[in-house]
């Protein structure tokens, strides 16, 4: 049972805080609100903090390249002026509707009131997927994210994956590494055609119709990587190798939310033009919403957090105005 006397009562509760959490945050403080924001990682800044600070993001308005941990920087100070208060490391488990309110739940007892909530969950709980040859090597010279790319200096890197995290990766990290491999177990990428063709124009050699089968240390053990073990084309190919980076995806999952009783398709969470869902009070932005046409990018959420944000002054306040003025007419 949660202790009463510990509810923190805002206007609105953020369950993730990811970019367009964060800056549904800055602009929940513009409206006005208290806020709140909740998030099962120890850090701000979601999956960019997590997997990929160090990446240059290029679909920033305003910034013709922005390395991640920067992106996040700037959003955690510009969310400061709202004074939140954030709750790290805690799940949101149980909602609840009461006549003018709704109550969250966390699993650690904790319970917020909140007037309005926002969902910015991005793509929920996530898990790599794992490379089988690799299982007894996690932590040992393979990882899944690329935090920082001094471990990889002076190293045989082995990229394993088609898309854009794989092709990002290889990228990245071929200016520190002595060399950089790509290994597609099919002809055809899921990356962007125009990243594909930047790695093509480097030095980074790409094998498909391969796959990693053996990973081998210079002792015997899981100590030190020294090569791999490929597969070919059919044919079996030693490839020297210190580190690998299994860039194969990943397995999310929406989690509790799913049970709240909103409406859900593939895992996305179904808003109107206003980002609300299918329950009173309860909003959505980011790449958790779905709706015809969407297309998910940090700008796009961007735009989706005002829109909420506005929409859910009103279902707080019935005699607020959706359009607050532009920021820059001051009060």
């Amino acid at each position: 049972m949660s202790d009463p006397t510990n509810v923190i009562d805002v206007d609105l509760l953020i369950v993730g805080a990811g970019p367009t959490g964060l800056f549904a945050t800055y602009y929940a403080g513009f409206r006005g609100m208290s806020v709140a924001v909740v998030d099962s990682l120890p850090e701000l800044g979601g999956q960019i903090t997590a997997m990929y600070p160090e990446k240059q993001i290029l679909d920033v308005a305003g910034f013709p390249t922005i390395k991640g941990r920067d992106l996040v920087s700037g959003l955690v100070e510009q969310a400061a002026t709202a004074k939140p208060t954030y709750l790290l490391e805690r799940t949101a488990t149980l909602l609840d509707h009461r006549v003018d309110h709704v109550r969250v739940t966390f699993d650690d007892g904790g319970v917020v009131d909140a007037k309005a909530l926002l969902i910015t969950a991005g793509i929920g709980t996530f898990h790599p997927r794992p490379l089988p040859a690799a299982e007894d090597w996690v932590g040992h010279g393979v990882e899944f994210f690329v935090p920082s790319f001094e471990p990889y200096v002076g190293k045989d890197v082995l990229v394993v994956g088609g898309g854009d995290s794989a092709f990002d990766w290889a990228l990245h990290l071929e200016p520190v590494a002595k060399s950089v491999t790509l290994v597609h177990r099919r002809d055809a990428f899921r990356a962007h055609e125009r990243t594909v063709a930047q790695a093509r124009e480097s030095s980074v050699e790409i094998l498909t119709r391969a796959q990693v089968r053996e990973l081998r240390g210079t002792d015997g053990t899981t100590d030190h990587l020294s090569e791999a073990l490929l597969e070919v084309d059919g044919e079996e190919v030693i490839h020297p190798t210190q580190a690998v980076v299994a860039a194969l995806g990943f397995i999310a999952d929406l989690g509790p939310l799913q049970s709240w009783g909103i409406e859900v398709a593939k895992r996305h969470i179904v808003v109107d033009q206003a980002m609300r869902t299918s329950l009173p009070r309860v909003f959505a932005a980011g790449d958790v919403t779905d709706y015809p046409g969407k297309v998910r990018l940090i700008a796009v959420g961007f735009g989706e957090a005002a829109t909420a944000i506005n929409n859910a002054a009103v279902a707080i306040d019935p005699h607020a105005h959706v359009f607050p003025g532009h920021s820059s007419e001051g009060t």
